[in-house]
């Protein structure tokens, strides 16, 4: 994967000059900092990146953006105080309810990705009804990564590809990296050309590691809860400028 930080604001470009990613990835950090920042609790800084959240997917649909993958709660974030995770819940129990009214109207496909045996039956019912209710959308597919860790991914998908070796379906011939992507949870999805980092911190924290082989990253100084369309359209210039090798010359 190739790391790049954003700098300066390149004025050359807009987005009708480029062509966009297919697939890009946003790990969405700093709601705890930009909280603190301003005397707040955390749980604040949660609130208000849902709100840029709600935001950026949007305006990722309406420029033609196909795939969006947003890291909402990593399988690791359950070590957090209990009433910050609690407050996380709830304000994820609240998305999936407003979601299936408010996307309703919109071409969204909403998809959840991770480990779904921790969440309580009411959340895993509200999940169900997200997914069956956009399948048959024919717009952008919106991955919400929660209770996710890419290390996990992958563990869960060979724990599959031995079942079914097991039971006769796969043979050990059959392994191959398409068939291990077959078994991920973005199964049938392009991998993600960029991946956007805002808050400046240069880690991928176990995010997509599979898919992200190839991966631009860009690396912004910008609390989630502060990001804007305008940062979206730069990382999106600043990838186009990009020479992608995938290891060629």
């Amino acid at each position: 994967m190739a790391f790049f930080k954003k700098s300066k604001k390149d004025t050359s470009l807009s987005l009708k000059d480029i062509q966009l990613p297919l697939h890009i990835g946003i790990i969405m950090d700093g709601n705890g900092r930009w909280a603190k920042k301003r005397g707040l609790p955390r749980t604040a800084g949660h609130t208000a990146g849902a709100q840029t959240f709600r935001r950026i997917a949007r305006y990722c649909s309406d420029i033609g953006i196909k795939y969006l993958t947003v890291y909402a709660f990593s399988t690791e974030n359950w070590k957090r105080p209990k009433e910050e995770v609690d407050a996380i819940m709830k304000l994820f129990k609240e998305y999936m309810i407003e979601a299936i009214n408010d996307f309703q109207d919109d071409s969204i496909v909403v998809k959840f990705i991770g480990d779904r045996t921790v969440f309580s039956d009411d959340m895993l019912e509200l999940i169900e009804k997200n997914e069956n209710d956009s399948k048959d959308r024919d717009g952008m597919v919106l991955n919400i990564a929660m209770n996710y860790g890419g290390r996990d991914e992958i563990v869960h998908a060979v724990k599959d590809i031995f079942a079914d070796i097991q039971n006769g379906k796969l043979t050990a011939d059959d392994i191959s990296d398409q068939l291990l992507s077959d078994y991920m949870y973005t199964k049938s999805q392009p991998d993600p050309d960029l991946i956007i980092r805002p808050s400046g911190e240069y880690r991928t924290s176990n995010f997509l590691l599979w898919q992200s082989a190839y991966s631009e990253y860009c690396i912004m100084d910008v609390l989630w809860p502060d990001f804007k369309s305008e940062h979206l359209d730069e990382a999106l210039i600043d990838f186009a400028k990009r020479n992608r090798r995938f290891g060629g010359v």
